[in-house]
């Protein structure tokens, strides 16, 4: 793991008047490591299966630290399930999300973003951050 991403781990956790145990540190390499979109029961499960001796509660705490302090992204996408993603370091992307089989797909597209970026001078608003999501069906699920 970065040195520069563990010493900021370490300044939140420090933040927060926790100690940083292996515990924590092995949630944050498993998101690290992780391209995905994950609950933290699947976090959990991943550890577990890895041989981690976490508890379900200490993932659940530490995801929600990570989520605050901007080293993970939540995403709400209407079926009432949180689901994470690493994003410190990493470029801006939007997601299309397939309401049949739940598949999230990442996209960029700068004329999206310089559209959002005229929108907000036109009126006057200063964009802090966005999230764009898309709900459809998926290529394989219209078949």
């Amino acid at each position: 793991m970065d040195k520069k991403i563990l010493n900021k781990f370490k300044a939140v956790l420090k933040k927060e008047q926790l100690k940083l145990t292996k515990q924590r540190h092995a949630v944050l390499a498993n998101m690290i490591k992780s391209k995905g979109h994950r609950e933290c029961d699947e976090i959990y499960d991943q550890l577990k299966s890895n041989g981690e001796n976490v508890s379900r509660a200490t993932v659940y705490r530490t995801v929600a630290i990570l989520e605050k302090y901007g080293f993970l992204r939540k995403l709400e996408l209407g079926d009432g399930r949180a689901r994470y993603e690493y994003k410190l370091g990493l470029d801006h992307h939007d997601h299309m999300v397939c309401i049949e089989c739940g598949q999230i797909i990442e996209f960029v597209n700068s004329e999206i973003e310089l559209l959002q970026d005229k929108i907000c001078i036109d009126m006057n608003f200063k964009l802090v951050r966005h999230i764009h999501q898309l709900f459809g069906v998926c290529e394989i699920c219209q078949n």
